[in-house]
């Protein structure tokens, strides 16, 4: 619980100091370029929230919601906002799931209730297709570079294994 009070304040900090930058900027360009800041950390915060609640719910309801998100999104900044959201759920998503798949391929039981709870093997499959390239850059660097520098044994990373794994596992 102390560690969300952390956050929590470093959050309000960095409005805080952030509106003061606005409040104290001798220029009017300054001002509007520190509100503009302002604004933006809000919007990040309000992406990297939503996310969090998804992720919590699961891909299924994500994906209507994501949907209304980034329609909304498209409406207030445009495609190119819309293109950073699209991005940003991608890696956090993907992320997210690489790093369950990785621990379910140690054998850890909480990742497999967590895909027990959210996935039949169909749809495991589907976004393990979706999400391979981030399964990739996750394995690099939680795997591989650590057992580099710690000069440590490591699981070879074998898709067909994970995927054997899984379809006993939801099957």
């Amino acid at each position: 619980m102390k560690e969300y009070r952390s956050l929590a304040l470093i959050i309000i900090a960095i409005f805080v100091i952030t509106l003061m930058g606005a409040y104290f900027s001798p220029t009017f360009e300054e001002q509007k370029t520190f509100l503009e800041l302002f604004f933006l950390m809000g919007s990040l915060l309000f992406i990297f929230s939503a996310l969090v609640i998804f992720a919590t719910i699961g891909f299924g309801s994500f994906a209507i919601y994501g949907a209304l998100f980034l329609a909304a999104v498209m409406g207030i900044y445009g495609v190119e906002g819309a293109l950073l959201v699209t991005g940003m759920t991608y890696v956090i998503w993907g992320s997210i799931f690489a790093m369950e798949v990785l621990l379910v391929y140690h054998g850890l039981k909480s990742a497999q209730e967590w895909f027990q709870k959210r996935y039949t093997f169909k749809s495991f499959t589907l976004e393990y297709k979706i999400f391979y390239p981030m399964l990739i850059v996750a394995y690099i660097f939680l795997e591989l570079i650590p057992s580099i520098f710690y000069r440590e044994s490591f699981l070879k990373f074998s898709p067909p294994k994970i995927l054997k794994v899984m379809e006993r596992l939801l099957d």
